[in-house]
């Protein structure tokens, strides 16, 4: 693999791309649905032994920014329940912001650090 590029972000989507349209060939009865998922995963195998390093980084940026908002959003909620245990989330009634607070602090005034909208929420009793 010396002077190749190898795998990165796309080319774990497209892999699992083609899982999906593998899997969702099974239930298809049309026969050139069979040799769709293959189209990603020789795309995946190009990319992955290409020289041409540059151009690959390139095209991965481009993913990475096309997808940041979706990878942003699981990345919160994946956040949210891994600290569910010690933290409640609330969003604020003015902007619709998220804020986190503390849980088991009791009856909470939380100023909103965007839009300075005060209100009152239960954290939870400890």
């Amino acid at each position: 693999m010396l002077g190749r590029y190898g795998s990165d972000a796309l080319n774990l989507a497209l892999i699992l791309t083609a899982l999906v349209l593998s899997v969702a060939a099974r239930f298809i009865p049309v026969p050139l649905v069979g040799y769709l998922p293959y189209l990603p995963l020789f795309y995946a195998l190009f990319r992955l032994f290409s020289r041409n390093i540059p151009r690959r980084r390139a095209e991965n940026d481009r993913f990475l920014r096309a997808t940041s908002g979706v990878r942003r959003r699981f990345g919160r909620t994946r956040a949210a329940v891994r600290d569910r245990k010690f933290y409640r989330y609330f969003s604020c009634p003015a902007c619709k912001k998220t804020l986190r607070v503390p849980r088991g602090k009791g009856k909470l005034a939380i100023t909103c650090p965007k839009c300075g909208e005060r209100f009152y929420r239960d954290s939870g009793r400890p």
